[in-house]
């Protein structure tokens, strides 16, 4: 089992660590204060590539594997894990499309996807319908003027600041084989959003309910077959919890990197705290944690893009695992920088606001739990 990077991979690794640092870093305090990222920063990230990760090359796209989304996610997330999860969204959009669009659904939308021209949301939960989902109320009525669409959506990043929203509809019986996929562009007559959402982190990102009042949408607006929007939704969050994953590590990371190059400057009791070894064996356990989380992930991610069929358990487990662990670590990180850590200059209580919510979004980690218990019951038998 080979646990290298290719050159590829570790260029594309790379890539996106340098225009982090470069293009989203440095303003990484002022877009938080503002509440919102410039839409520009989207247009310089699609010239390299990174607007359609997983669309085929034939629409615009990279066409890159799972895993190699799960290196440049988290190599986004060391600059700004609030800026880099807003472009996960945008990617598993395009990722859902491209794997279940028809052929002019795929030439309508992808190509202004992957250069960002047309910047897309994820509507899936509704204010009734958070863990579950398939309880969504949102409906759609189809009739030879297009499809009428009714209801809200609830936390949706990108609500009132994004071009399109790939929305999950009730077109059918309840449960999740009467759920279908739409796409709603922006400017749609019926379609308005709630006011900005006041949130504990991810402040860069604008996030509001979307809300449908007799919103008329084209027939051809409609992704895939009829009934199988929930399956859609459910393969796009498999990837989703990757990409989520891997934001909440480099994040992670990066507070381990400010840690130990603040602990080899503060002094406390006549020298540094790098040299008391209480402090050395939580920098190790610290360690341990980001290194064993980043294996695990990296091989939830082999599967996906394998196909296996156990992907979808190791992708809750890799999310379970990954974002406990970089919360953690992150956590620890704040208590050892001490009443500094506690202060916005150090960049440390931002990382622990913003990591909180990968424990929630894309499933929180208690369906996790019931994703890979009952996976093993199944396999049991």
């Amino acid at each position: 089992m080979d646990f290298a990077l290719s050159e590829e991979q570790q260029a594309i690794f790379d890539m996106a660590r340098d225009f982090g640092a470069e293009h989203i870093a440095p303003h990484s305090e002022e877009w938080e204060e503002q509440g919102t990222i410039p839409k520009e920063l989207w247009k310089q990230a699609a010239e390299l590539g990174l607007g359609g990760i997983f669309v085929s090359e034939e629409y615009g796209g990279s066409g890159l594997s799972r895993l190699d989304g799960t290196l440049i996610f988290e190599a986004l997330a060391m600059a700004d894990p609030s800026v880099g999860s807003f472009l996960s969204i945008h990617n598993m959009c395009g990722g859902m499309i491209d794997k279940f669009g028809s052929d002019e659904a795929k030439a309508k939308f992808l190509p202004e996807l992957c250069s960002m021209e047309k910047v897309w949301s994820y509507c899936l939960t509704e204010p009734g319908s958070g863990s579950d989902a398939a309880a969504l109320r949102t409906r759609a009525a189809k009739g030879n003027e297009g499809i009428k669409l009714n209801g809200t959506k609830a936390f949706i990043s990108g609500g009132g600041y994004s071009d399109c929203y790939l929305t999950m509809v009730r077109t059918g019986e309840d449960g999740p084989k009467g759920i279908s996929t739409v796409v709603v562009e922006d400017g749609t007559p019926g379609l308005s959003f709630g006011g900005l959402e006041r949130k504990m982190g991810w402040k860069a990102q604008p996030t509001a309910q979307v809300q449908f009042d007799d919103c008329l949408i084209p027939l051809e607006n409609q992704i895939g077959e009829d009934g199988r929007g929930f399956s859609y939704a459910m393969s796009g969050l498999d990837g989703g919890r990757l990409n989520i994953s891997a934001g909440a590590l480099g994040a992670a990371q990066s507070a381990l990197d400010k840690t130990l190059a603040y602990m080899g400057e503060r002094k406390a009791f006549g020298k540094s705290l790098d040299q008391f070894q209480a402090l050395q064996f939580r920098l190790a356990e610290m360690e341990t944690a980001l290194q064993s989380a980043r294996i695990f992930l990296r091989q939830a991610a082999w599967k996906l893009d394998r196909g296996d069929r156990d992907a979808t358990k190791f992708c809750a487990m890799a999310k379970l695992n990954v974002t406990d662990r970089a919360f953690e670590v992150a956590n620890g990180c704040l208590q050892l920088h001490g009443g500094y850590g506690y202060l916005a200059d150090y960049g440390i209580e931002k990382l622990v606001r913003d990591l909180r919510v990968h424990q929630i979004l894309e499933g929180t980690n208690e369906i996790m739990r019931l994703i890979i218990s009952r996976t093993m019951l199944a396999e049991r038998s």
